[in-house]
């Protein structure tokens, strides 16, 4: 099984040929209620063979189109399964997820695959980082509103001995010793500079740690490089000023998680973490919704809520932002060579979700993908989008 990554949904959109079916449906971790995950399996795999057929497919052939998928279909599979199950078959692709994400049952068959229930795992909402501060064991997680998960980071060091240890092999000069990088929250107006009164021993420990923590940043820093998601520090209070001494990552946050990372368990560390990160994707999606309302209400055409005005502005790279609710279906197709779109009340055949359409374009056009309930668009539009111009 690969990971799921912004990668990975680019891959599924080049690679994608005719036909795609994609297949999402809830799991059972544990329990008695792990019986229905091969039954809802079973019917889904059903009506996909019933969709192949409808695009005149032959029955037998479309059984053997499917044969990967249903191979998955043993006790053992079913025994390790997160909360949400994709899967994605063409005559070129076969891939499947265990996700932290419970997913409504959908059968979607098209020319394209059906990715928008993914874009709230890959995407950049939600999302954010954590950095476990400790002198004996530094850890570094990426989570989102779902789950958490340790990643490991290359050469960043997991303890002070091992970063004083390569000190100590290196020549002197080599490595700075409190050299502040900055940072949006870097309390400190001289480098290397630590304020208050302490023993010598003390402030010789604390260049240490300081030294320790810029070769932290180093490591992050390539592993950052290209990332906007907050970071959250955890670990004993007095550990955060000296961190953001040596931090260059422009989104730490300075409200932190005081707690023993030695022994606090990464789910309690997940939920601490997205108390802190949650207000902040809230505070973003009104912030996107009152700038749609704002450009709408001054006619300047930046502005649409019209899914014939959004599909070609989407594929065209026209698109800055764009809201579109988790969760809704709205059948169409698009043609790009005379920018037509035909909306319809029921899927036809070689239909595709537009909205789903409109929103994996966004995203591999540079443009910002908001998916939000369907409750939170004013006025009960289908989907809003900003354009660059």
């Amino acid at each position: 099984m690969k990971p799921l990554s912004i990668d990975e949904i680019k891959t599924l959109v080049e690679n994608a040929q005719s036909p795609c079916v994609s297949l999402y449906m809830p799991t059972q971790k544990a329990g008695p209620e792990t019986r229905q995950n091969p039954i809802r399996f079973k019917n889904l795999i059903r009506e996909a063979g019933e969709r192949l057929t409808e695009m005149g497919m032959d029955e037998t052939k479309a059984i053997e189109f499917l044969q990967p998928a249903k191979e998955l279909d043993t006790n053992e599979f079913w025994q390790h399964q997160d909360v949400g199950l994709a899967i994605f078959i063409s005559p070129s692709v076969f891939h499947y997820y265990q996700l932290p994400m419970e997913f409504q049952e959908l059968v979607v068959v098209g020319n394209q695959f059906h990715l928008k229930p993914l874009l709230h795992l890959v995407n950049n909402d939600g999302r954010f980082f954590v950095l476990a501060l400790s002198q004996d064991n530094v850890r570094f997680f990426e989570g989102t509103h779902y789950n958490i998960q340790e990643v490991e980071v290359e050469n960043m060091p997991k303890s002070l001995d091992e970063a004083l240890l390569y000190d100590e092999t290196a020549k002197e000069g080599q490595r700075r010793m409190g050299t502040s990088k900055g940072g949006t929250a870097n309390p400190f107006s001289q480098p290397g500079e630590f304020h208050g009164q302490g023993s010598p021993d003390r402030d010789e420990h604390q260049k240490d740690i300081l030294q320790f923590f810029h070769a932290i940043d180093d490591a992050l820093h390539e592993k950052l490089r290209d990332e906007k998601a907050p970071l959250l520090l955890a670990g004993v209070e007095y550990l955060f000023a000296i961190y953001r001494e040596a931090n260059s990552y422009k989104h730490l946050l300075e409200e932190g998680i005081h707690a023993n990372v030695d022994i606090i368990k990464p789910e309690e560390l997940h939920e601490q973490a997205w108390q802190i990160v949650e207000p902040i994707y809230t505070q973003s999606h009104k912030a996107i919704i009152e700038l749609y309302q704002q450009i709408a209400g001054e006619g300047t055409g930046r502005a649409s809520s019209d899914l014939k005005e959004i599909i070609p502005a989407a594929y065209y790279q026209r698109v800055d932002y764009l809201l579109v609710p988790v969760g809704q279906q709205v059948w169409g197709s698009f043609d790009p060579e005379t920018m037509a779109v035909n909306l319809h009340s029921e899927p036809q055949p070689d239909d595709q979700d537009v909205l789903d359409f409109a929103a994996i374009h966004t995203l591999l056009n540079g443009g910002a993908v908001y998916t939000v309930d369907p409750g939170e668009l004013p006025d009960g539009i289908p989907a809003a989008a900003i354009f660059r111009y």
